[in-house]
């Protein structure tokens, strides 16, 4: 029963809920995916491994294609239990706001004046046209990267690559190499690209804080983003 169910989520039955069906109609049954899927299966079976399966897709289903303003590029999923649930850089409530998100609100904070809320939970952000995209959408419990190099960076390429084609501007935001790598395949003179150093504590004050990047999105864009988080 599990694999019947997992195979429905992560297949070719993959149902978005919204215009990404339409735009990635047909990525599920490409040989990359198949391989990732089974890869997935013995995964989720035998390994504890975030996101729920269920909540996988959920930067897709909080913003569909046509509403996208931003995207925010993050590495892969929290590792921990209760933390990750498929946005990038944000928690559930209840769960102790990460270091990196305590240092995007920080500069959140000091670039726009909006004070943080009491919790991690981005889906505000989702709802309100910011794609949190992971490189890789999910992980092996407390080992960070751990699902590198099975097909999920060719899947979330060509997000990327969909969303590079469309006409109306867009700014991507990239913090930390492995988001920046993906500006290569941002080449549509439309669009902008923000880049800075990773907002963890190890790299955040080499070249994150003062990035300005919330007041420069919304600059750039004909509708600017709410980047306020209820409580």
């Amino acid at each position: 029963m599990f694999v019947n169910n997992f195979c429905v989520i992560i297949i070719g039955m993959v149902n978005i809920g919204n215009d990404w069906d339409e735009i990635l109609a047909g990525e599920f049954d490409k040989e990359y995916y198949l391989q990732l899927r089974r890869f997935l299966i013995e995964e989720y079976r035998t390994q504890t491994v975030y996101p729920d399966m269920y909540d996988i897709f959920n930067a897709l289903k909080f913003t569909p294609y046509s509403k996208v303003k931003a995207v925010i590029l993050g590495q892969d999923p929290y590792h921990q239990p209760g933390e990750a649930h498929g946005l990038c850089f944000s928690v559930k409530k209840g769960v102790r706001v990460p270091p990196s998100l305590r240092n995007i609100y920080i500069e959140l904070r000091d670039d726009t004046g909006i004070m943080p809320p009491g919790h991690g939970c981005l889906e505000d952000w989702a709802r309100n046209g910011v794609l949190l995209l992971n490189t890789a959408l999910t992980v092996r419990r407390s080992q960070p990267n751990s699902h590198r190099g099975k097909g999920w960076e060719t899947f979330t390429d060509h997000v990327i690559e969909h969303l590079n084609r469309r006409k109306e501007p867009m700014v991507f935001i990239l913090w930390g190499n492995n988001a920046r790598a993906k500006k290569e395949l941002i080449t549509n003179p439309s669009h902008l690209v923000l880049e800075g150093a990773h907002p963890s504590p190890f790299a955040a004050h080499k070249g994150f804080f003062g990035g300005r990047y919330f007041t420069r999105a919304n600059a750039f864009l004909k509708e600017p983003i709410d980047w306020r988080i209820s409580e």
